[in-house]
């Protein structure tokens, strides 16, 4: 009998892999979602994000995330009451999430001191690891959509950030069916990250894609 095997999640102590980002970078994390939400599918009403995980990704983003240092690791139940969903919801949102390459996470764990007796009744000092949370971090299209440089990188080798940015497949614009409603959303999400380059201002910005 064939037996699969679930990946192991990756475990640290402390809080995580922490990865700032500002709002242009949270803005362009939710247009890539919204893309990814469009039908692209006959007999499917929506495309690899449904409505309800888009608003567990926004709870996270702009509920949660803390655009200085990065920090974000809120429990099921707190996510799942910000975004007006079930913690089942969250749970399905977060994995469909991973798959899409918006967001990854790991489990936050400690060590705990705990007393008790030996095998002869005799009080032992004894130390358990205890997961706390989850700690979640956000993949920017802009970092992933940076040409590779061979002399240059953004993060150096074994830095926190280097396993967090996804490769995505490079789509010229000729490529791209303005009538296909995935097509679609990225030639929107392709003018908001233009808009950006050329400086526009964040109210600007917000109104880049239409």
């Amino acid at each position: 009998m064939q037996h699969h095997h679930r990946a192991r999640r990756e475990k640290m102590f402390g809080e995580g892999r922490c990865i700032p980002l500002d709002r242009n970078a949270k803005a362009r994390v939710m247009t890539l979602a919204r893309a990814l939400s469009h039908r692209t599918e006959k007999g499917k009403a929506y495309g690899l994000i449904t409505a309800k995980f888009l608003a567990v990704l926004d709870a996270l983003l702009w509920g949660f995330h803390n655009a200085a240092t990065g920090r974000c690791f809120p429990s099921y139940d707190t996510i799942a009451e910000r975004a007006g969903c079930a913690r089942s919801t969250v749970y399905e949102a977060i994995h469909a999430l991973e798959r899409a390459a918006i967001l990854t996470w790991l489990n936050r764990i400690l060590r705990a001191r705990e007393w008790g007796p030996d095998l002869f009744g005799r009080a032992q000092n004894r130390w358990r690891i205890l997961r706390t949370s989850n700690a979640y971090a956000f993949n920017d299209p802009k970092a992933a959509a940076k040409p590779p440089n061979s002399s240059k990188s953004d993060f150096p080798t074994g830095t926190a950030g280097s396993s967090f940015i996804p490769t995505l497949p490079k789509v010229a614009a000729a490529d791209l069916d303005p009538a296909n409603p995935l097509h679609r959303a990225l030639i929107r999400l392709g003018k908001l990250l233009k808009a950006e380059k050329e400086g526009l201002s964040e109210g600007s910005l917000a109104n880049a894609v239409p």
